[in-house]
């Protein structure tokens, strides 16, 4: 069945660039950068995008969880269980990445007419993107933080109170881009035991404390439910140890004349079309 699904402005023609079956790239900041190549592309007067891919086996940090006092030697241990690494510039706290992870992002023009610095209607356009996908499943998505997720934000996606999606956003001048990260399928439990165990070598236990009395870090929920470390200070940050998503970004020819097999354009209408199987 086909749904379709209006944004709430005016965008010009949408791409869908799906390259959720090609798995062979190793880096995932080759993702983030290309995130980065289409936006400013989209800013320049191309086309918008809809840009669906996924990633064998990764964890992504948000800036501030790069600088905890021992964000470098829990990386370190995650790249010894085989984890690529790297930080995101697009907000948001620790993610993992793996097969079952289906990571959206929606790159926009920003517009004349966009002079204010809200992202709420941004983050209800995707929220608005996923219903639409689901809704022949019966089931109805909520948002609102979901207590003991990791990742936690206003814009979690959750069914039976249950988190599968994470929203985050990253600006140009000129676009933008909303990306979410959607748990299509394995386990919740083992990913946010994963984020766990980086939470608790990047920020240990007697540092906690002084971390959270500076509000950097939320008070626990509740007994059964551990804060995650979102935020921190930094301490000493080493340059050398930061990646950044702009150190590797593909050829800057136009992409609308690099063929690419994932490739499409649903029409000239603002719209985002979904097959369901």
């Amino acid at each position: 069945m086909t749904h379709t699904f209006q944004l709430p402005h005016e965008t010009g023609p949408i791409l869908l660039l799906d390259r959720t079956r090609d798995l062979t790239e190793p880096d995932v900041l080759y993702s983030f950068a290309l995130d980065e190549l289409l936006c400013r592309q989209t800013g320049r007067g191309g086309p918008a995008i809809c840009h669906l891919w996924r990633h064998p086996r990764a964890f992504v940090m948000g800036v501030r969880d790069s600088r905890l006092p021992g964000a470098e030697a829990a990386r370190q241990r995650l790249r010894a269980l085989g984890y690529d690494t790297a930080v995101r510039h697009s907000g948001g706290a620790a993610v993992p990445l793996d097969p079952g992870v289906v990571n959206l992002s929606l790159i926009l023009p920003l517009g004349p007419e966009r002079k204010d610095l809200d992202f709420h209607p941004d983050f209800e356009a995707m929220v608005g993107l996923i219903r639409s996908a689901l809704r022949d499943t019966g089931r109805t998505v909520d948002t609102g933080e979901i207590e003991g997720a990791f990742c936690p934000g206003t814009y979690d996606l959750s069914i039976d109170g249950q988190k599968f999606c994470g929203i985050a956003q990253r600006r140009q001048n000129k676009a933008f881009i909303v990306q979410a990260f959607i748990i299509a399928e394995g386990s919740g439990a083992e990913r946010a035991a994963l984020v766990r165990s980086f939470y608790d070598e990047a920020a240990p236990a007697p540092s906690r404390e002084t971390i959270r009395m500076s509000g950097h870090l939320p008070r626990p929920a509740s007994k059964n439910s551990p804060a995650f470390v979102r935020t921190a200070p930094p301490s000493s940050r080493n340059p050398s140890k930061t990646r950044s998503a702009s150190f590797r970004l593909p050829p800057a020819r136009p992409f609308w004349q690099r063929p690419h097999p994932g490739w499409s354009c649903p029409g000239r209408m603002p719209s985002v079309t979904w097959r369901t199987r």
